[in-house]
């Protein structure tokens, strides 16, 4: 009797996609040199032969992107907009059948689909409702992990630390801090920034944490422009040498927001982004911020998802370093 794909597999002890994508020489599966030889040899030892097969077509694997932002606001945050393509570009070297889902609207999920990526923040009720579509479930930017769900996040602790740490090298101590809330959008849950819970650790490590220097708005320019208007009228000549922002459209804000009141950044005011996004270029001066490496993110929510329809069970969190970059915004 002809050998097949399955005793390959059972042979070298991995999953039958695994044996059949090897020997269609799919360059794109994450897989050791030393196991794609030894899919070669038993193959070979056990005279398998593909020309005495009839090639079936494989059917395409349907991933559905969940995004908790509406279309349009992911217009105005390229940090989510990042993430996805990541996700998208991935998704197309694995060729799946790439669905979006904007603003979390799970009723036009097709039930059918193997996998969902979830970019944002979500409720319990939310997580539960993907989770009766799929098992194969994975949320970017939401740690989930203690829930029992595969996550990809950033490591905002030790991001925040290298900021104050900045800060601190360069004898500035007077830091205050613009950051965001926002509500899921089932208005079940809010949602707490990890920057400011860095933030604060941070600055209470060094005794120097003061709470009259910390605003919160909602991530957006307008909301930056406005908290560091209140910051110059409630401060006045007490506003900090400097302020770390929870994310580029805020610190956009807050950076015009300097300007129209006629306060020199750096000079007087040096500001530190958090995303590192296009739009930190696209200012005057340009932003100093910490870098996430957000296409990087969706790449590693893709490869999570191929390991759980090749077989594993075990639940598998991913935390992203950062790294800072130095513009005139701070120099």
């Amino acid at each position: 009797m002809a050998a097949t794909l399955k005793d390959i597999a059972k042979e070298v002890g991995v999953s039958l996609a695994t044996v059949s994508r090897v020997l269609n020489k799919d360059q794109s599966l994450s897989v050791s040199d030393e196991t794609r030889q030894r899919i070669f040899e038993v193959a070979e030892q056990l005279q398998y032969s593909k020309s005495k097969r009839r090639a079936t077509p494989i059917a395409r694997k349907k991933l559905a992107i969940v995004q908790w932002y509406s279309e349009s606001k992911e217009q105005d945050d390229l940090y989510y907009m990042s993430i996805r393509m990541g996700i998208e570009r991935r998704g197309q070297q694995h060729q799946f059948e790439v669905t979006r889902i904007f603003q979390n609207n799970v009723r036009k999920l097709d039930t059918n689909v193997d996998a969902i990526i979830a970019i944002g923040k979500f409720s319990p009720k939310q997580v539960y409702n993907m989770a009766t579509i799929t098992d194969n479930l994975v949320f970017v930017d939401d740690d989930q992990f203690d829930s029992g769900f595969d996550s990809v996040v950033t490591d905002f602790r030790t991001a925040t630390e290298k900021v104050v740490d900045y800060f601190w090298g360069r004898d500035i101590h007077d830091i205050g801090f613009i950051h965001g809330t926002e509500m899921t959008t089932d208005h079940e849950l809010e949602v707490v920034d990890r920057r400011m819970l860095g933030f604060r650790t941070a600055m209470e490590r060094r005794h120097a944490y003061n709470p009259k220097v910390v605003f919160k708005g909602d991530y957006t320019s307008e909301s930056g422009f406005k908290m560091m208007k209140k910051a110059i009228t409630t401060l006045g000549d007490k506003l900090p040498e400097a302020f770390f922002v929870a994310n580029d459209p805020m610190a956009a804000g807050a950076l015009k927001a300097l300007q129209s009141a006629g306060i020199k950044v750096p000079e007087r005011v040096k500001l530190f982004s958090f995303n590192n996004t296009s739009l930190a270029t696209f200012v005057y001066p340009e932003l100093s911020a910490v870098n996430v490496d957000t296409e990087l993110m969706g790449t590693d929510a893709v490869d999570l998802i191929m390991s759980r329809l090749e077989g594993r069970t075990t639940v598998q969190r991913v935390e992203l370093g950062t790294s800072l970059v130095e513009r005139d915004s701070t120099k």
